[in-house]
């Protein structure tokens, strides 16, 4: 802003070159100064509002969009937007997966994956950990053969040991062929979903949870990768009868 003694300087000099009396000639600067300072700001833009950067969800849940909305109907957006309208973030886990598979139809295997990543999106639990301070083991594995194949390699007990060395561990329940849940021999859990991929080709996921602390869970990845490899030598192989229970 101009300031008194510069403003009489100016005007004194516009009275010399034009001749003009000091009231009109000062009248005159002033009405420049305005113009020039409308503008000015005129002239200079808007700020720019910077939205900030969208969370990549599928990264965070630990599950791609495509594979979430395949098996469920909804993306991770869309699923986070509808459990948030919900209250979901001041749910328990088991809550959570009993909405998720009440109100919109998702079954057990798939409600406790939506459930998982929500959490995760969320901040309410790091990968491998669960929100009551235990940790968790995923594994997954698609194999070249149909799935009721593939899930009586884990229901039939006979199968089951060729190559599942936990002595003890017991099947509690099974829906076949889309899921079961194991319970082992120190507290652990273990839920397994089955999925149909044609009419020779499967997958199986597992979830093996209640690990109390991350230095188990770490063994149990290893664990799981080999007994998997191990699945596969078995359900690949032609299988004789088998009398064993289920």
């Amino acid at each position: 802003m101009t300031s008194n003694k510069d403003l009489k300087r100016v005007v004194r000099a516009r009275m010399k070159k034009t001749g003009e009396a000091y009231t009109a000639a000062r009248a005159q600067v002033t009405r420049k100064s305005r113009a020039g300072t409308q503008a000015a700001a005129v002239a200079a833009p808007p700020p720019v509002a910077v939205s900030p950067p969208k969370q990549d969800y599928a990264t965070l849940a630990g599950m791609s969009d495509a594979v979430i909305k395949e098996k469920t109907g909804c993306t991770w957006d869309k699923w986070v937007k509808s459990l948030d309208y919900h209250g979901a973030r001041e749910m328990s886990h088991g809550d959570i997966a009993t909405l998720v598979n009440e109100k919109y139809k998702v079954d057990g295997w798939w409600s406790q994956s939506v459930t998982v990543g929500y959490e995760r999106i969320k901040g309410l639990r790091v990968r491998g950990q669960r929100r009551d301070g235990s940790y968790e083991v995923g594994k997954s594995r698609t194999f070249n053969v149909p799935v009721t194949t593939l899930f009586n390699a884990w229901a039939d007990a006979s199968l089951r040991r060729r190559w599942l060395d936990g002595a003890g561990v017991k099947v509690r329940t099974a829906t076949p062929p889309k899921s079961m849940r194991l319970g082992w021999t120190d507290g652990t859990i273990v839920v397994v979903g089955f999925i149909d991929k044609g009419t020779a080709k499967s997958s199986v996921a597992l979830a093996h949870t209640k690990i109390p602390d991350r230095e188990t869970a770490d063994g149990l990845k290893q664990y799981w990768s080999e007994r998997l490899d191990a699945l596969g030598d078995v359900v690949t192989q032609p299988v004789r009868a088998s009398g064993g229970t289920r």
